[in-house]
């Protein structure tokens, strides 16, 4: 059987038929919102990230315009997230610049290769548990990165873990700078505030209320960011800056420049490389079911969808971009704005653009502690924290894998939370399913003497063999049959299957015989490519129970078996 890829088929082309003046407009107004919404996010979650401001910038424009041109999904946007914030701080911080540039290629190819062998479907299998606990422990790593920039501490440069970071942080509290935080807390509030604003009344209907109503459209983080801006650069207040840290953003699109590539680096980079490409898979898609239920329209291609981001991850870092998935807030803003098509992300990526183009000077006078109050925002928003109140609701095994994922995120990082949390959730699982099997005597009153009947629930796989394996020692003396009632047994493996076989072999040496009754459609296929019928004999499987009793072994005038 020959393998069938993914065809490559952006959601675009069949988005731009039947496309009109009143889908354009309203994803151009569309794409210019969420354009200057990704602006101050983009740069802050780069300076997080550990990389510089603009890196940020050209990620959300690159990586932004491929994901919508060539994605599978109407309204999803891309660009930096803040769940690779740890992620990426870690590998720059190990490896260097560089090699995230090469592992966020690699990632890259990784994920293209996902979606064309169409595994896009597979990511849906990671529980939520762990989807849960490894996004709460990212989001509380956010916010303890943001610490040294709220709070104006000068330390050169945060180490990536987290006990050592709670070390430097407490050592330089001495260097807090009471500005800054005053900053940070005022764009915090303001964020938090200024969506409310759409409900508040006011006793005016005039021309007031309509610019008080435009005004309070314009999104909270723009607001925050320029006030901030603002007071920074006319008050000359004494705080951190672009200007200062980074030298500004430059006017224009940085040269394509492949990063250097070696085999032998490339072997350093597997773990990182995996990880930006679980993590991206992970987020888009999780972003593009968002997506699917806020419009009406037909659901994402998981697959296209994952091409995409193997493009975009792949060309970003050519620009100096990092690692780009999809972005549940911007996406959110996006369908709230009104767009219809990908078009609106394509607009965004040529409204930041724009700015970059004519606005980067301005970017000098912007307070780090205004972005870090920005992205304590984010990182609220991005944990589900109501999920460890409900905690007490569920079962010992789901606490077990939340909370493990979790601390595990925090203290050490996202691999280890993932392959823990997966082990986890597969042992967990394993003994659930275990449970579940049961194996049931009927009352020996009811059956013909010299037969055993036992009905069997459930499936019958290597965590559930051990069932099997006791009912040797349930036969009883003068038995001349052991009747197995398969009805209720849904599935079989090939450990289940070796144990009826073992469980055979013991019962005709004690001159008992085996007989299954009403087996299901899937294990008997499997004891037909087996040659476990023909083993038993082809009487030795019969439609019923009652059938059994017929079976030679029970007939006192037939040789035993």
């Amino acid at each position: 059987m020959s393998l069938q890829l993914q065809p490559f088929r952006p959601r675009l082309l069949d988005a731009l038929k039947g496309y009109d003046r009143a889908k354009f407009v309203a994803d151009v107004s569309a794409g210019l919102t969420v354009g200057v919404v990704a602006l101050p996010l983009a740069m802050a979650f780069a300076i997080a990230s550990g990389v510089k401001p603009e890196q940020g910038i050209f990620t959300a424009i690159v990586a932004g315009f491929l994901i919508s041109a060539l994605g599978g999904s109407n309204v999803q946007i891309g660009g930096p997230a803040g769940a690779f914030i740890v992620i990426v701080y870690g590998i720059v911080e190990r490896y260097g610049l560089t090699n995230l540039l090469i592992s966020t290629a690699l990632a890259g190819v990784l994920l293209f290769a996902m979606g064309a062998l169409k595994l896009g479907a597979l990511v849906r299998y990671i529980p939520v548990t762990i989807i849960i606990g490894f996004t709460n422990g990212i989001a509380v790593l956010i916010g303890l990165s943001q610490v040294k920039d709220l709070l104006g501490l000068e330390i050169a440069k945060l180490p990536a873990d987290f006990f050592t970071q709670i070390g430097v942080l407490a050592a330089h509290a001495n260097t807090f700078n009471p500005m800054a935080l005053a900053i940070g807390l005022a764009c915090l509030a303001l964020v938090v505030v200024w969506p409310k604003s759409y409900t508040m009344p006011l006793d005016n209907i005039g021309w007031r209320h309509r610019l008080y109503r435009l005004a309070a459209h314009v999104p909270g983080t723009i607001v925050a960011l320029v006030l901030a801006t603002l007071a920074t650069a006319l008050l000359h207040l004494p705080v951190e800056t672009i200007g200062s840290r980074f030298g500004g953003i430059p006017q224009s699109l940085p040269q394509l420049a492949l990063p250097p590539f070696s085999w032998e680096s490339a072997k350093q980079l597997v773990i990182p490389t995996i990880t930006i490409a679980l993590l991206g898979a992970i987020e888009s898609l999780l972003c593009a079911r968002v997506a699917d239920n806020l419009i009406d329209a037909p659901r994402h291609d998981p697959n296209q969808e994952l091409m995409a981001q193997g493009v975009a991850n792949m060309v970003a870092p050519a620009f100096g971009g990092i690692p780009a998935t999809g972005t549940i807030a911007r996406t959110v803003t996006n369908v709230r704005s009104g767009a219809v098509t990908p078009i609106a992300g394509i607009v965004h990526a040529l409204t930041l653009l724009a700015i970059v183009l004519v606005a980067a000077p301005l970017a000098l006078h912007v307070p780090l502690a205004a972005l870090a109050g920005i992205l304590l925002f984010v990182a609220w928003n991005m944990g589900e924290w109501r999920e460890f109140a409900r905690l007490r609701h569920f079962s010992l095994p789901y606490r077990t894998i939340l909370l493990g994922t979790f601390f595990l995120t925090v203290v050490f990082d996202l691999t280890v939370a993932v392959e823990v949390g997966l082990v986890l959730a597969c042992v967990f699982f394993i003994y659930r399913m275990s449970t579940l099997f049961r194996v049931r005597p009927h009352d020996p009153a009811e059956l013909p003497p010299g037969v055993q009947v036992f009905e069997l629930f459930g499936s019958l796989f290597f965590g559930a063999v051990g069932k099997i394996e006791a009912l040797p020692a349930q036969v009883g003396e003068g038995t001349r049959a052991l009747v197995l009632e398969m009805h209720r047994l849904i599935s079989l493996d090939t450990s289940g299957l070796d144990a009826l076989e073992q469980l055979h072999r013991t019962l005709k040496k004690r001159g008992v015989a085996l007989v299954l009754a009403n087996v299901n459609e899937q294990p008997l296929s499997l004891m037909r490519r087996s040659g476990f019928d023909a083993v038993l004999g082809e009487d030795a499987i019969v439609p019923s129970v009652a059938a059994a009793f017929e079976h030679d072994s029970l007939n006192p005038a037939a040789p035993a078996r």
